[in-house]
């Protein structure tokens, strides 16, 4: 079973990231993302990424992500 750190290493390792938050029960989880790499990016694009951070983790070892992703300025503004 992946644990909530596990799964904010895995963002980590594959964005460059300011923050990230995640907790979870282990098959569903939320996460908050903070990076420079959603400038000029829409909600889907911005989760691709994301996505794309995780890779196969997604399909076989997370159930579910709910995410909210921010830039940094955006986190800044509340």
């Amino acid at each position: 079973m992946v644990t909530p750190e596990q799964v904010q290493g895995f963002i980590e390792k594959g964005l460059q990231c300011s923050e990230v938050r995640v907790v979870g029960d282990g098959e569903h989880f939320e996460a908050l993302i903070v990076s420079g790499a959603f400038r000029g990016k829409n909600r889907v694009q911005r989760h691709q990424l994301v996505y794309a951070a995780l890779g196969e983790r997604m399909r076989s070892e997370i159930h579910a992500l709910s995410m909210r992703t921010l830039t940094p300025e955006e986190a800044a503004n509340g």
